[in-house]
């Protein structure tokens, strides 16, 4: 059972009690069904009721890979600050992922990851380990099998470099003078997606410095040739994009050795001062951990010490994205995540039934609105006459607002009866016409930027880490077109082209593409409820084509499941092990799409009842999220709670309400 309104329990809310009989009689397989679905909901409810801060969010942990604990040791080796409590935390954590061919991937059941392997080694050496050690060995074996250092990706050999265990006149030149790049020109800091700019600024300062410390041992294992370890690869044809910027790389390597020092120090004191001005008020940088680390090797160079309050608050910052466990392991976070978790969650709680003035669902919003960024960031470069307004995705990030949360908190508190409507109203009002003012050129919406689309950083020998530029997505443009509906504006021209733009992103096949969720499954659970809220027909032959790839892709057990490898190889798409979040995801379009009593959505949510654990959660170790499509994958802990919840909810009292009657104006 869970808490009502007045904190007593029953059922889960209002639309279940109205509910309380079976609609559906024609079988008593569906009434058992019925039934098995009210009970997993209500349950859910308790699970996530008990799970809010006190403050009033949300917030499950953000798994990653390996590499943040790698890159974390790395930086306080740098630093000279490494202690052995951390030490071997980290130790014990990285060691606890290592797979059984003595490799390590970057998400749940996938294939050894060459560069990620080559920094848990070089971590584990810093904890002690020897190269000897069985599990060393195998490790060291297969990173020679694979190329071995010199087929790593830029950021594993950056690492490297600080320690002289690669050269820095083998890695990519990356100078410092970029700042200077007017915002017109290609390949200025701002045609790099916000999280690649607030990266490359202060590497340009590191790639200026090429510092070097004392190695704390060799590496030598790890080459393929310990007497030639950095073998000169061949030119791609100058006619071609990635021979034209190799060549501009060589240019840029011969200008490292003539540069002028005048003009090399104004440009890295102003790379600095960018750097600065971009620090967040918890100490962090974007509110995500890699810029954060070079951000403070970066200042470290130019002479700030350990002791300056810039400094100071970083090195907090990051201790901040630790996550101890139980067993004493310790791992990093790449990012937090509370106040894109605390809308999902207000989402499904409504959804579920629970009453819109609900002290809970209250509290959330009161510290969603008080979370509004109401300055200027980097976003304003592009839309510099846009009023500020918005929310990010973390507990501090100001200067960059994302589309995609502030699409969700305006859903998440239009779901709220707040005891002072018009303070929502306005924060509502304020982050409509800003999604409204970061719309693209194209009519779709990206999740940081407007029109960050430039196609050259992504050619840079420098960019092997994953995607740099922000172009707009079907599941950020789902998201807004669907907030614009509940808003009262789908008929709104700027909403119209996004519907226009949606419609023809689908793939042949029925499905959209998922940019920041794994994959398919994602992009078409997205947009398939935000066609219907605008106002599509469920007999829209583009609805119809998603409803018949979603029931082609269903498991045999009922769930669904869509494996990260479908980023790179068609026959993954749709398919892999079935989990909580990508099921849910198939059930809110096949819901939408007016299949309620499909035998596909029967399938689906009797499946999301029998895997239900007995505290009301579900497990789901998959990683179904990304940063960047398949480089970069996610594991949020949260997801596998709020996403079985909505679907649940919605198939228990029927979709939430459109056109913006949910929670207008003083209702």
């Amino acid at each position: 059972m869970t808490a009502t309104t007045d904190g007593s329990t029953g059922a889960v809310g209002p639309r279940a009690a109205a509910a309380s009989e079976p609609t559906d009689t024609t079988t008593a397989a569906a009434g058992d069904l019925l039934v098995a679905a009210r009970r997993a909901t209500a349950r859910s409810v308790e699970h996530l009721l008990g799970r809010q801060d006190a403050q009033g969010w949300w917030k499950g942990d953000l798994e990653t890979n390996v590499t943040m604990d790698a890159e974390d040791l790395l930086l306080r080796q740098f630093l000279g600050v490494l202690d052995p409590r951390t030490t071997e935390a980290a130790g014990l954590f990285i060691r606890g992922e290592q797979r059984a061919d003595g490799t390590w991937a970057t998400f749940y059941g996938g294939p050894g990851e060459l560069s990620a392997t080559i920094e848990a080694y070089v971590a584990l050496r810093l904890a002690g380990d020897s190269p000897d050690d069985p599990h060393m060995k195998r490790a060291a074996t297969w990173v020679r099998e694979q190329g071995g250092i010199a087929a790593a990706r830029v950021f594993t050999r950056i690492w490297l470099a600080l320690f002289g265990w690669w050269k820095w006149d083998d890695l990519p030149e990356l100078p410092p003078e970029l700042i200077f790049f007017p915002k017109w020109f290609p390949l200025n800091i701002y045609d790099f997606g916000c999280w690649a700019r607030q990266t490359i600024v202060p590497l340009t300062i590191v790639s200026a410095k090429r510092p070097v410390r004392p190695a704390p041992f060799a590496l030598d294992e790890l080459h393929t040739d310990a007497d030639a370890p950095n073998p000169v690869k061949p030119l791609a044809p100058v006619a071609s994009w990635d021979g034209m910027f190799q060549r501009l790389d060589k240019v840029l390597h011969a200008y490292h050795k003539v540069a002028p020092r005048r003009v090399r120090r104004i440009a890295m004191n102003a790379a600095a001062r960018w750097i600065i001005e971009r620090q967040e008020n918890d100490g962090a940088w974007g509110g995500i951990q890699p810029p954060a680390v070079y951000s403070v090797i970066a200042l470290h160079l130019l002479g700030y010490d350990l002791d300056h309050p810039i400094m100071r608050a970083g090195l907090e910052s990051l201790d901040r994205f630790a996550v101890w466990r139980e067993d004493g392991a310790r791992m990093i976070e790449a990012c937090q995540s509370p106040v894109w978790d605390t809308c999902l969650a207000t989402i499904a709680l409504a959804d579920a039934g629970l009453s819109p003035d609900h002290p809970a669902l209250v509290k959330a919003a009161d510290w969603m609105i008080a979370e509004e960024i109401s300055r200027p960031g980097d976003w304003a470069v592009r839309r510099p006459e846009l009023a500020p307004g918005g929310w990010a995705f973390e507990f501090h990030n100001d200067n960059y607002p994302d589309i995609d949360d502030t699409a969700e908190v305006i859903l998440a508190l239009r779901r709220v009866r707040h005891p002072v409507p018009a303070r929502l109203d306005a924060a509502v009002e304020r982050g409509a016409r800003w999604t409204l003012g970061m719309q693209s050129r194209n009519g779709a919406w990206a999740a940081f930027d407007a029109d960050n689309t430039s196609p050259f950083p992504n050619r840079m020998p420098f960019c092997d880490f994953g995607e740099v530029i922000d172009p707009p997505s079907a599941d950020v443009t789902a998201h807004v077109v669907e907030m614009l509906a509940y808003e009262g504006m789908a008929q709104h021209p700027d909403t119209r082209r996004g519907i226009e733009w949606l419609l023809a992103e689908q793939e042949a096949s029925g499905a959209w593409f998922g940019r920041w969720g794994v994959n398919y499954v994602y992009g078409t659970g997205s947009v398939v409820p935000a066609l219907t809220a605008a106002g599509l027909p469920v007999t829209h032959p583009a609805i119809r084509r998603a409803v018949r790839w979603l029931e082609s892709v269903q498991n045999d057990d009922g769930g669904w499941g869509e494996d990260l490898r479908s980023y790179r190889e068609e026959k993954w798409i749709g398919h892999g092990a079935s989990t909580a979040s990508q099921t849910a995801w198939a059930l809110l379009a096949l819901l939408a799409a007016g299949g309620r009593e499909s035998r596909s959505v029967e399938r689906g949510v009797a499946w999301l009842a029998e895997t239900q654990r007995e505290d009301g959660s579900w497990d789901e170790p998959y990683f179904t999220g990304t940063g960047f499509p398949w480089d970069f994958s996610i594991n949020y802990h949260l997801y596998r709670q709020v996403f079985p919840l909505t679907a649940l909810g919605r198939y228990v009292n029927g979709e939430p309400l459109a056109s913006g009657a949910i929670s207008r104006k003083g209702s």
